[in-house]
């Protein structure tokens, strides 16, 4: 097993002050505290190699869970093993074996090129000029770096720092990745240049890979089992597509028009979420999907037609909301 949590808990002593001289007085002699609850009595385990998407909205608890796992912060109470280390005793050998990289949180020097970052980062971990050779070469040619390593750091985009955050923190090796937001605020190609690298890089090297987003793109791009995080608590473990199924027993089928027509014929095959023009979207039972599109097709005039999932936003969403424990 490679993250063997039980009942994490991460909870916060908070000062909380009223405004006013009268209350400022009062917070010399006798202060108020509350008590927050991060992460909530959480467990999961995650295999050698597997990917896995960590889900929840802000302040739900995703970054303090990976911050403990990666020996950042002590638990309050609970266990949480990694690579059959315990994470908050930072033993130098656990943390040879493991990276966190925030989105936008930066360990390159700014004023240098980068390659002057992954040298030092070379002795930090006592890597092997051989090996340091080796990876950087299957690095730079990834996430083709090589017209990047000799740039200054403040010269480049925000999607090539990105990149070469990624090489730092990959030099030595590590058999476990936590990624938080690992593409945030990146343009649409430079996500899709993170994603790539992630999926190849995770399959060659049998990594395992905890990753945070809220792109949901970059969730079911590289993860077939996610995790599901509100208000600290865990809400749902399992197969994603098998939450969209539990979540949503029903799918879309898009029509395109080639006249109008009334909409009580287009109620006839289901509920009608949108009708626009010569553009309609009706929800239909997931079972019935097929009779009802060839339905469509024999009785409608139709230039175009698909079937679709709802958003994967709208199905976390509607967990959020419902407030449903699956895990």
């Amino acid at each position: 097993m490679s993250i063997q949590v039980e009942h994490l808990t991460r909870y916060y002593r908070v000062h909380r002050k009223e405004p006013g001289l009268r209350s400022s007085i009062r917070n010399l002699f006798h202060r108020r505290y509350e008590c927050i609850k991060a992460v909530d009595d959480i467990s999961f385990a995650i295999e050698q190699g597997e990917v896995v998407g960590f889900l929840g909205p802000n302040g739900a608890g995703k970054t303090t869970t990976l911050k403990m796992l990666a020996g950042l912060l002590h638990p309050t109470a609970g266990r949480a093993e990694v690579l059959g280390y315990t994470p908050h005793r930072r033993e130098r050998e656990y943390l040879k074996q493991i990276t966190l990289v925030m989105g936008q949180r930066n360990q390159l020097f700014w004023d240098l090129p980068a390659i002057e970052t992954f040298i030092v980062n070379q002795a930090i971990y006592g890597i092997p000029e051989l090996q340091f050779r080796r990876t950087l070469d299957e690095l730079v040619a990834l996430l083709d770096l090589e017209p990047l390593l000799t740039k200054q750091v403040r010269k480049l985009s925000l999607g090539e720092r990105m990149k070469c955050e990624l090489a730092a923190s990959l030099l030595h090796q590590p058999r476990v990745l936590f990624l938080d937001e690992p593409t945030l605020g990146l343009d649409v190609d430079a996500q899709s240049a993170i994603r790539d690298f992630i999926r190849c890089y995770s399959q060659e090297h049998s990594v395992t890979v905890l990753l945070t987003s809220h792109y949901m793109a970059d969730v079911t791009a590289l993860a077939r089992r996610i995790l599901v995080i509100d208000d600290g608590r865990l809400m749902y473990d399992g197969n994603l597509e098998a939450l969209v199924e539990s979540t949503a027993p029903y799918k879309l089928l898009r029509l395109t028009l080639q006249q109008p027509i009334d909409e009580i014929d287009l109620a006839a095959l289901g509920q009608v979420e949108r009708y626009e023009g010569l553009k309609v979207t009706i929800r239909v039972p997931r079972h019935s999907t097929t009779a009802v599109a060839a339905r469509a097709l024999a009785r409608l005039p139709i230039a175009d037609l698909t079937i679709e999932d709802p958003p994967i936003e709208k199905i976390i969403s509607e967990v959020f909301h419902q407030g449903v424990v699956y895990a």
